[in-house]
């Protein structure tokens, strides 16, 4: 992981604001500090701001306020070709009557490198992406995971600091993708290079990142190591959205420290960690991850019975939907182990959760 100094930002987004129609902001007041050497990954829903939070790093938009730095100089006024930078496109963006050296070669040719380097810097590049036997093929030749080595490799053969990528792995079946993320992150840990990465796909950014940028509605939600973001969610958009989570819905009835008693639409009563909430009697959402929740158990404060309504076999787990406070959508992941719950649908059991395994957040 990277050694992440806030002081000595080598990209730095300063109150960066964009405006399209000059009256919709879609990004809003951004201010984010990346280090040199960090894999950065902005991750959100589609309209979130973070596309275009890269476009405007990359060059091919503006600003509409703010400053954009990057090794402590302004670039909003820099045009993309002089900013050198990687970049890395979902299509891949390969020249079709170009072969692969040739594709390689091309931004080298642009920076006036002599035939010797070049050759020398392209051979390296497609070593570094396993594709050294294909520098006379033409992309039509090469598979989807092929070609997006190769944009790869095109990306990073003239040695650049700085990487952009958008959505690189989008356009891949799901083992070639997963087999890519480690490939990728392989190699930005060997060079050194800071990565800023854009993908809506949760699992890829928790696998890659030295820190994601959670956005929503053009602004981060939160910041933070993918281990923080799923363990210790700041509100409940991120909480929904980064892994899978249970919910309930109540208003707060006290407080004990940072444990409140939250009093639920059935009329029970469950202990959580305070994490943003209102004062007593204020709306709040209970966010409660599937693993931490203990089937056959009535111990704890939070122990209550559950219905059992479907049970899925998924090979390392089970499962399970549960009716629980009346919500039938309640999920717990039971391992399969040696001795592990038997459970049958239609029938009665208990379950449990540690309240400091449940966050109150602010209601949705």
């Amino acid at each position: 992981m990277a050694n992440i100094d806030a002081d000595a930002a080598f990209v730095e987004f300063d109150r960066v604001q964009k405006s399209y129609d000059g009256e919709v902001l879609v990004v809003k007041d951004l201010n984010l500090k990346i280090s040199k050497g960090e894999f950065v990954t902005m991750l959100g829903p589609s309209g979130s701001g973070k596309t275009t939070c890269l476009m405007m790093l990359a060059g091919f938009e503006t600003a509409t306020h703010g400053d954009i730095l990057l090794n402590g100089v302004s670039i909003n006024n820099i045009p993309p070709h002089k900013r050198g930078i990687g970049m890395v496109f979902q299509s891949y963006a390969l020249f079709p009557h170009m072969t692969v050296g040739e594709n390689l070669s091309f931004p080298l040719e642009v920076r006036g490198m002599v035939k010797s380097e070049r050759e020398e810097k392209v051979k390296r590049a497609l070593d570094m992406v396993q594709m050294g036997d294909f520098l006379s093929r033409r992309p039509a030749q090469l598979s989807g995971g092929q070609q997006q080595r190769i944009a790869l490799a095109r990306s990073l053969v003239f040695e650049p600091q700085l990487v952009l990528m958008d959505e690189p792995l989008g356009a891949l079946d799901k083992q070639l993708r997963e087999q890519m993320q480690f490939e990728i992150k392989r190699i930005s840990d060997d060079l050194g290079i800071t990565v800023v990465y854009v993908t809506h796909d949760q699992t890829e950014a928790l696998t890659m990142s030295d820190r994601v940028a959670v956005f929503e509605d053009g602004r981060i939600q939160q910041l933070a190591p993918p281990n923080d973001l799923y363990e210790r969610p700041d509100n409940s958009f991120v909480a929904q959205f980064i892994g899978e989570n249970n919910k309930l819905s109540g208003t707060i009835k006290s407080m004990d420290g940072d444990i409140v008693a939250v009093e639920l639409a059935n009329g029970k009563t469950m202990q959580a960690l305070a994490v943003n909430v209102g004062a007593v009697g204020a709306k709040t959402l209970v966010s409660i991850r599937p693993e931490r929740i203990t089937v056959g158990s009535n111990d704890g404060p939070n122990a209550t019975e559950a219905q059992v309504l479907e049970l899925i076999y998924l090979g390392d787990h089970i499962r399970c939907r549960l009716n629980v406070h009346g919500d039938e959508e309640f999920v717990v992941k039971v391992p399969n182990s040696a001795g592990h719950q038997h459970l049958v649908v239609g029938e009665t059991t208990n379950v449990s959760w540690d309240p400091r395994d449940a966050r109150a957040l602010d209601p949705l």
